[in-house]
């Protein structure tokens, strides 16, 4: 591998183990948002999320973008929280997959809390000494929206636990895991799954695919989990639904805005449980995303596109 230099965004933990596992490269460490300037040597840039504020001084596009850049590397496996400007670079990949193993396990926590009655279940008395009928896990329905590495790698937890896994996904391709039964429709996924993670991409079309008409087809009981982006679900819906029984439970690692501000609803509902946006963080993503750098970087010294390069077609 030829020497170069990086320019890096993933902070100071990161940016410390890339530098143990690529000795070769002169790093150097930016802040997150819009870089004020790069040195012409510097062709590769590894870009932490922007600023949710459209007006922030960090998303706004600096002079001389993109400097020299040919390939930008984004920590997110989504791309919706950075400015269109960033994608004038030649080459922009994202770090699909690397959270699929993290985030797979929160929702099967999840999905135990919910059956199990945790923590409501521990008692500290023996005033409290009453036994209750618990769920079961084996035998449910569980319903993926989004067959990219987090719903497989769910898929493949949830089946080895005797879970049903049905899987919803735009293209007609085949399902890669036997097993997987592919849903017709969200609408029908809602009327059929005990269990239904959202993991689809934030674009155009996804925007609130969760809305009140595919709430009102929920099969009781039904424990929704969203775990993709906060758009994807109207919350004002979801309230409604949770108010009149339709769901009986939401867990949220994602919410439109993050954070939601004080006193929003969501909050304080006793159906809902919400998490801040961290389902993905662990010492295992750290390690997975510095082997995806590595081979992107060996591919692109090579010539070749890195893995999981942006199509601007499919939003």
């Amino acid at each position: 591998m030829s020497q170069r230099m990086i320019a890096s965004q993933f902070g100071d933990i990161m940016d410390s183990e890339l530098a143990q596992a690529l000795p070769a490269v002169e790093w150097l460490s930016l802040p997150p948002g819009a870089p004020a300037s790069l040195p012409p040597e510097v062709e590769v840039l590894l870009a932490a999320t922007f600023p949710n504020d459209p007006a922030s001084p960090a998303r706004q596009r600096p002079a001389g973008w993109p400097f020299s850049l040919k390939w930008v590397q984004v920590i997110s496996a989504g791309i919706d929280s950075y400015p269109p400007w960033l994608f004038e670079v030649p080459k922009v990949s994202t770090a699909r997959g690397v959270a699929a193993e993290p985030i797979a396990e929160y929702v099967l926590a999840a999905i135990f809390e919910h059956a199990k009655k945790m923590p409501r279940l521990w008692i500290a008395g023996p005033d409290q000494w009453k036994q209750s009928r618990l769920g079961m896990v084996r035998d449910t329905t569980l319903g993926i929206v989004g067959v990219g590495p987090i719903g497989l790698a769910l898929a493949t937890k949830a089946m080895a636990l005797g879970m049903r896994v049905q899987a919803l996904r735009r293209s007609d391709a085949p399902l890669p895991v036997p097993g997987i039964e592919r849903a017709t429709s969200l609408a029908a996924m809602f009327a059929e799954c005990d269990h239904l993670v959202i993991a689809a991409p934030a674009t155009r079309e996804t925007h609130h695919m969760v809305n009140a008409a595919v709430l009102a087809q929920a099969k009781r009981g039904l424990h929704l989990i969203n775990i993709g982006r906060g758009a994807l679900i109207d919350q004002d819906a979801l309230l409604s639904a949770l108010d009149a029984g339709a769901i009986a439970r939401a867990t949220l690692d994602v919410t439109d805005p993050e954070p939601l501000p004080a006193g929003h609803a969501l909050y304080a509902h006793p159906k809902v449980r919400i998490s801040p946006h961290t389902s993905a963080i662990s010492s295992y993503i750290r390690e997975a995303l510095i082997a995806k750098v590595k081979r992107n970087l060996a591919r692109f010294d090579a010539g070749q596109d890195p893995e999981d390069l942006v199509r601007g077609d499919a939003g």
